[in-house]
């Protein structure tokens, strides 16, 4: 890829197309390859700038087209406003293009080279890292998150969770791109090539694999578009009844499965115990609702015994920004007006739960936190044997966002060794286990019905679990080092490359030839 450095409009529209490429590799294009090479055309075009400045223009451009793909399903929700955070949340990116251009410009020597392979990524990873703040729009489209379904990739999540996998994704698309723009250290870009080859392959030999403990037939109940909470809560109650005789541990409805509290409505609560023993089962419910002792709507997973709610309750910690609430109301509350944001705000929990009434220690996350790495491995170290998520994207039920959701519960699973339910009202639904494999068949969002699957448990931790973000701080340790080692060097070249005043170096005179 080679575009003048005058072509400055060119190159302006290349940007944010170049930045799209990686969105292929998400769910539901799934092209989980494709991330390995996505990012060179971009790099390519960094490496080219005529200036730094321009390059941390294309940057910012390129993480706007990347937003934009990977988030377009938010479109019919928020409108031109999901430009506006996109173009916003691209300028993470600006520093990424400098600094890329600054390692690949020009013939790099194979040393540069080699510092390219390790900092660009470390510096992608930094973007991830402040882009996953929950009030920032949370850790959706990470990188590595692209290859949930690559098993070496997968191994290597249990080892550092996500970020150890984007930067590995990151590091090949670097060495390729100076395999490809740089002749003079092709032999450097060729051993970092073989080195990003090896890496998940001695992950996948030598990474310590959770130990089988049991199996636990857990049922998930999908009601399909159903308007309405009655209808809804009606419709899960019709499918869970028939799984009767069925022989499950455990039945888990949907985020919003129930929309009315249950203090309010006692009637809901006798219906779901006398669910409850029907089936043989605890249920696992979610209540979208206020509550009579104070004001605010929550999000809770409950349990339910065949004497009802066992008093068991998380509440939702960390909620959608403009879906579940708006930043800073009083200068965005607008956004309410030009798409579909919170009218109302809803109320966080205090803190994560390891429920112990349901057959099996179980940590559930609601919807949006099965995104953040941290939460699930929380709960394993907390002793959760199971994790569930307790989900709903039926906003966005013909899109890439349901597949894109379903995806997320494979991470978290090989990250902490620990099997992961993703039960969802409208699909998709999907069971992993604690190596991230798929457990049976999907519910995608064509379907209505409900799904046991046999799930196999794990005992012991994954390094990921013990040692937790690590590759983050490794990460960041290279940039601050290399910062550290251009600093000495600017500064001796400052104190050492200028003459002292007031001495002046004395010209050397031929001496006169003899006669």
């Amino acid at each position: 890829m080679r575009v003048s450095a005058g072509s400055g409009w060119r190159r302006g529209a290349l940007a944010p197309a170049a930045g799209a490429l990686p969105a292929l590799s998400f769910p539901a294009p799934s092209l989980w390859w494709w991330a390995y090479a996505a990012l060179v055309p971009w790099l390519l075009l960094l490496r080219t700038a005529d200036s730094g400045r321009r390059a941390a223009v294309e940057g910012w451009l390129g993480g706007t087209g990347f937003l934009l793909a990977t988030h377009h399903w938010l479109a019919p929700s928020l409108h031109a406003f999901v430009v506006v955070v996109a173009a916003l949340m691209g300028l993470l990116w600006a520093p990424w293009g400098w600094l890329a251009r600054r390692l690949l410009a020009g013939a790099p020597a194979p040393g540069r080279a080699v510092a390219a392979v390790v900092l660009v990524p470390s510096a992608w990873l930094m973007i991830e890292l402040v882009r996953s703040w929950e009030y920032l729009g949370g850790p959706w489209a990470l990188l590595g998150a692209g290859q949930w379904q690559v098993p070496p990739a997968l191994r290597l999540a249990s080892l550092g969770g996500v970020w150890l996998v984007t930067v590995w994704v990151v590091a090949a698309n670097t060495a390729l791109a100076v395999l490809v723009a740089v002749p003079g250290a092709r032999r450097a870009a060729a051993a970092a090539v073989a080195v990003c080859v090896l890496v998940p392959a001695a992950a996948w030999a030598w990474a310590p694999l959770p130990r089988p403990s049991g199996t636990v037939r857990v049922a998930v109940v999908q009601p399909g578009v159903v308007d309405g909470a009655e209808a809804r809560f009606d419709t899960g109650e019709r499918l869970t009844r028939g799984l009767a005789g069925r022989d499950v541990d455990l039945v888990v409805w949907g985020e919003s499965s129930v929309g009315y509290d249950l203090e309010k409505r006692p009637d809901l609560s006798d219906r779901l115990a006398a669910l409850s023993a029907h089936v043989g089962a605890p249920l696992l419910v979610n209540v979208d609702a206020r509550r009579p002792d104070g004001p605010g709507i929550f999000k809770s997973s409950v349990a339910v015994s065949p004497r009802g709610p066992t008093g068991e309750r998380y509440d939702k910690m960390r909620l959608v920004p403009f879906g579940e609430y708006v930043p800073a109301r009083s200068l965005l509350g607008w956004a309410t007006a030009v798409g579909e944001a919170a009218e109302e705000d809803r109320r966080r929990g205090d803190s994560p739960m390891v429920m112990d009434t349901l057959g099996v220690r179980t940590g559930p996350l609601v919807c949006f936190e099965s995104a953040f790495p941290d939460m699930g491995r929380a709960l394993a170290r907390d002793g959760a044997e199971l994790l569930v998520a307790q989900s709903a994207t039926s906003t966005f039920q013909d899109s890439w966002a349901p597949s894109q959701h379903a995806s997320l519960a494979a991470l978290r699973a090989a990250e902490s060794g620990r099997p992961m339910v993703h039960a969802t009202l409208t699909g998709v639904s999907a069971v992993y286990g604690p190596r991230g494999e798929p457990v049976g068949g999907r519910l995608g969002t064509e379907r209505s019905g409900a799904a046991v699957h046999e799930v196999p448990l794990a005992s012991g931790t994954t390094v990921y679990v013990r040692s937790g973000d690590w590759a983050v701080a490794a990460a960041l340790g290279s940039l601050l080092s290399a910062a550290a080692v251009a600093a000495v060097r600017r500064f001796r070249r400052g104190r050492y490359g200028r003459r002292r005043p007031g001495r002046r170096k004395r010209a050397i005179r031929p001496a006169p030839a003899r006669r």
